[in-house]
């Protein structure tokens, strides 16, 4: 089972930090470095990519407040949204913002595709926990060893890993539909 500790540790052994936590919140300078960035860092590496782990739908209540210029309608995201993947839009022509909290729409009505702030580090997919050790890491680097170099290599290493997680995850569920458009139809 997968654990914030565990994370933090694959993130000091990446950095060679022989010395191991046993919990976030023990008295030594690697768990406070690793306890002060580990949500940030979480939140980040969930909000650079759509990672099926950390995917949720949901419909929004429309707020009482209407926005005071430039769309009809005002609605609260989620507590847990992170990021608007993209809303359910039956006449694909609907435009919207998001502007704090709140979305803003002209639709009367919507859905959205988001991503979530998980806090069980279980319910990430297992690169993406890798990608999260390669993140901390990459910020404790400088703070715990005062090396440039190694902290510029541990953001090359969250930058491939991130990039090969993400090349995973997308080959999951079907293919987008593809469809044509008359400039395309014209060329062909």
């Amino acid at each position: 089972m997968a654990s914030k500790v565990l994370i933090c540790n694959r993130a000091l052994a990446a950095i060679g930090v022989k010395q191991r936590i046993a919990s976030m919140s023990e008295d030594s300078e690697a768990a406070r470095k690793c306890n002060l960035i580990f949500e940030d860092c979480l939140a980040e590496v969930l909000r650079a990519y759509n990672w099926n782990c950390a995917q949720a739908r949901a419909s929004l209540a429309q707020s009482v407040e209407t926005p005071a210029f430039g769309y009809a309608y005002k609605y609260a995201l989620p507590i847990d949204c992170l990021r608007v993947i993209s809303i359910e839009d039956e006449d694909e022509s609907s435009d919207y913002k998001i502007e704090g909290r709140f979305l803003l729409s002209d639709d009367t009505a919507v859905k959205i595709l988001y991503i979530k702030q998980l806090v069980d580090v279980n319910e990430l997919d297992a690169l993406c926990r890798r990608c999260l050790a390669a993140r901390i890491a990459a910020e404790i680097a400088y703070p715990l060893t005062n090396s440039n170099t190694l902290t510029e290599s541990m953001w090359a290493l969250y930058a491939g890993m991130m990039t090969e997680a993400t090349e995973i995850d997308a080959q999951e569920g079907t293919a987008g539909r593809w469809e044509s458009s008359s400039w395309i139809d014209e060329r062909v």
